[in-house]
């Protein structure tokens, strides 16, 4: 989020609204990665699985999305899956129509496709393809998505290359240097992201970082980011990484975002990875850097946290007031605005 955006938002929160969206545009993906949020069984935390949700096509999907837009309001929406660019008809009808209504829109992919070209013209749009490590491990985990076929599908194009890191990437200390140098490269790489892997309760995997693991990628980061300006992790964002919530009510982020799946109804809690993460091993940078916004002091005393706990709930008393016309809150509701 820009500093310019801050106010706008807090604005929706004590308008009672939240400002960021999250929505699994289709429930379908040709990828098989292991470590993927998505497709666990406790994604959803309803008995359902995201394959096993109905979605939508065509017209059906543009409508639905565009009321959901309009009736949640967000200032910025993040278009995830399953594999967005499996809608890419649609969401070429879609973008500018969220252009017009000037909402930010972050869209994650696996580049598997070609991005379509007039894609680039999208001021508000920005662009994140998911890259797991150096071309050897990232074609084994993420193939038909391979290095060659992203390298191709994004010619043209600025995006933002974004990769979380696991434990198999800390086997050399050079390894997420050698990452970034890759795509530092690149014309068509505007910016590098790195994310920490974060594990759902009871994950046993070797995808999950040790304590000692996410202490030396964390000391790694600090360095390539000043080697290769591409790498977005500024200060406020590495705090954050060192310091994460201790639970999601405690998340900024969570608290300010509605992540809702492919059915265009179900709610995803208590955050976008749903299911039952481990909020001591968070590694999500949206998480990482509010955090570490929250635990600025305002005066050197007040915490910004504290002021946004504060309007929380005055956003959503106000809110339950101005939907129920009377002091009764509303209750029932199944997805908060």
């Amino acid at each position: 989020m820009k500093l310019i955006e801050i106010v706008p938002a807090w604005s929706r929160i004590l308008h009672g609204h939240r400002p960021f969206l999250s929505l699994e545009i289709t429930r379908d993906c040709p990828l098989h990665c292991p470590g993927c949020y998505a497709y666990e069984p406790d994604h959803l935390g309803t008995g359902s699985t995201l394959r096993s949700l109905a979605d939508f096509k065509g017209e059906a999907l543009i409508t639905g999305v565009l009321s959901l837009v309009r009736r949640l309001r967000p200032l910025h929406l993040s278009i995830v899956g399953g594999e967005p660019l499996i809608r890419y008809r649609e969401l070429g009808i879609l973008l500018p129509k969220l252009t017009q209504l000037g909402v930010e829109v972050q869209l994650v992919t696996s580049a598997v496709r070609e991005i379509p070209g007039e894609w680039s013209a999208f001021p508000n749009l920005h662009l994140v393809v998911s890259v797991d490590g150096l071309a050897p491990e990232h074609d084994k985990r993420r193939s038909p998505a391979t290095y060659a076929r992203i390298l191709k599908n994004i010619a043209g194009q600025h995006v933002i290359v974004h990769c979380t890191i696991t434990r198999a990437m800390l086997c050399r200390s050079d390894y997420l240097g050698d990452f970034a140098s890759f795509w530092s490269q690149r014309d068509e790489v505007r910016k590098i992201w790195f994310s920490l892997y974060t594990p759902q309760e009871g994950d046993e995997s070797s995808e999950r970082l040790r304590p000692q693991d996410r202490l030396a990628a964390l000391q790694e980061l600090a360095g390539v980011r000043r080697t290769f300006p591409k790498v977005y992790l500024p200060d406020m964002v590495l705090k954050g990484y060192y310091a994460p919530p201790n639970s999601p009510r405690e998340c900024i982020f969570a608290q300010t975002t509605n992540c809702i799946s492919a059915d265009l109804t179900t709610r995803i809690a208590p955050c976008q990875f749903g299911g039952r993460p481990v909020c001591s091993e968070c590694g999500c940078v949206a998480s990482a850097g509010l955090a570490a916004i929250g635990r600025y002091k305002l005066g050197g005393f007040l915490p910004v946290s504290s002021i946004f706990s504060l309007s929380k709930r005055v956003g959503d008393r106000y809110h339950q007031r101005s939907r129920s016309g009377n002091d009764n809150p509303v209750r029932g509701s199944s997805v908060a605005e």
